[in-house]
């Protein structure tokens, strides 16, 4: 008899069976998945990738000097030299690239797991943040996942990328020495508004509009500098000048800190919120193992409050959970679904064109529609016209792949012997290699987790 928690080790709690994986976890599934919360989260090799948020700020800037000179070239009716330069999207490729190979090798898959999970919770999306969503990843999101949440909460606020996204960059305090000489510029509550709602309290914490506008007058000053030349050497930081003066009250707590620790403080308190804990905690269940757990989620949340908001303590308290062990209830999103066959094939072919499949299934990389980031419901991606997307990738992808890849072995290799008998006898009497892979592909084991 098979133990049921090979697959939720391998499928639930980290990004499908690579061959191998399944006699890995067999012997203790649960403390296969404990072992990778113990190991340090391995470092990310960034050959290919702007490396830091100095490397992703040199690429935006260049992008804009050149644009500049194209436009004043244009303007005097000279030619166009076509200077050639990188974009967004050209970044979002090769980190994609990257995440893709990190699948194949990972032998921590519950901590890529994770930084999906916390990178979607800060998500950053579209247009030039894309410069920079990757060295947000790697210095505010991974160097924390298994560490403070408060910590993370600051770094992931302040980091240049979302200080791009949710417009921080151009928020000015009205009273500010800026602000007083500026007509353009004023308030933005975006990322007041997104912090409260989304990152800590959630829309239920108990917050209100008053207390969304003195969170964005804490946030004022924190920017980004894209002159030329820069006005100071750094570019991303506190810019004073910048600052509404004067002390904030925020959730009935006065906040009289000068300069940068006014927002430290907030942050800092934010992230001990019992709103916080529940509303954190709640998101982390759901996306590990599904809604319709209240228990468990209430669970996770007393771990977050005891322990002062440790998110090792709470992937501990998840993954021994015996309700987080139960049977799947999630479908594979497809940026999981893509992460899963290339593991489970040791690679995906250049064909079909990850990215270009990930927007076919609704999910384009780096590019959620909203700061809320990526549904977790199963409904947004078990729609008639989601699933005839993913028998086209399937499908497609069979087609690229060597002759003689063989069906059963890699049946074998995601699910042994917990392969239900019908996906086991779809598979042996598929037409063909490439309609047995597809069938796997498409499997409810495949699909679900």
């Amino acid at each position: 008899m098979p133990d049921p928690n090979v697959l939720p080790a391998v499928n639930r709690f980290g990004l499908g069976a690579a061959p191998g994986e399944l006699a890995r976890a067999r012997p203790d599934p649960r403390g296969y998945v404990a072992a990778q919360i113990a190991a340090p989260p391995p470092p990310v090799v960034t050959e290919t990738v702007p490396a830091d948020t100095a490397a992703g700020l040199f690429l935006l800037t260049e992008r804009r000097r050149i644009l500049n000179e194209r436009n004043a070239l244009v303007k005097r009716g000279e030619a166009d030299p076509g200077t050639p330069f990188i974009r967004p999207g050209d970044v979002a490729a090769q980190e994609m690239a990257l995440l893709l190979s990190t699948a194949v090798d990972t032998r921590v898959p519950l901590v890529e797991r994770l930084a999906i999970h916390w990178s979607d919770h800060f998500t950053t999306a579209g247009g030039f943040t894309g410069f920079l969503a990757g060295s947000m990843e790697r210095q505010a999101i991974r160097p924390h996942m298994l560490g403070s949440f408060r910590d993370m909460l600051v770094a992931a606020t302040l980091h240049p990328a979302m200080l791009f996204y949710l417009d921080n960059r151009s928020s000015v305090g009205p009273n500010s020495p800026f602000g007083r000489g500026s007509r353009r510029r004023g308030l933005n509550e975006n990322l007041g508004r997104e912090v409260l709602e989304l990152h800590t309290l959630g829309v239920d914490g108990g917050y209100t509009q008053d207390d969304v506008i003195a969170l964005a007058k804490i946030l004022t000053g924190w920017t980004i500098d894209l002159d030329e030349p820069p006005k100071r050497p750094e570019r991303v930081g506190f810019f004073p000048e910048r600052h509404e003066p004067g002390p904030q009250i925020l959730l009935g707590k006065t906040y009289a800190q000068e300069g940068p620790d006014q927002a430290i403080a907030a942050l800092t308190d934010l992230a001990r919120h019992p709103s916080t804990a529940r509303h954190v905690t709640r998101r982390l269940v759901r996306h590990f193992v599904g809604e319709g757990v209240p228990a468990l989620e209430a669970r996770m949340a007393e771990v977050y409050r005891r322990t002062d908001g440790d998110l090792g303590a709470v992937t501990r308290a998840l993954v021994s959970d015996g309700e987080a062990w139960g049977p799947p209830r999630k479908v594979r999103p497809p940026i999981e679904l893509l992460l899963a066959a290339s593991r489970l094939l040791g690679g995906l072919p250049p064909q079909p064109n990850p990215g270009r499949a990930l927007k076919a299934m609704g999910q384009p990389f780096w590019d959620a529609p909203a700061p809320k980031g990526w549904p977790v419901e199963n409904d947004a991606w078990a729609a008639p016209d989601a699933i005839k997307t993913r028998l086209d990738w399937a499908s497609e992808l069979a087609t690229r792949l060597p002759p003689g890849t063989d069906a059963r072995a890699l049946l074998d290799a995601a699910f042994g012997p917990a392969a239900s008998a019908e996906t086991r006898r779809a598979v042996e009497r598929a037409a063909d290699g490439r309609q047995a892979i597809t069938l796997l592909l498409l499997s409810p084991e495949f699909q679900r987790r």
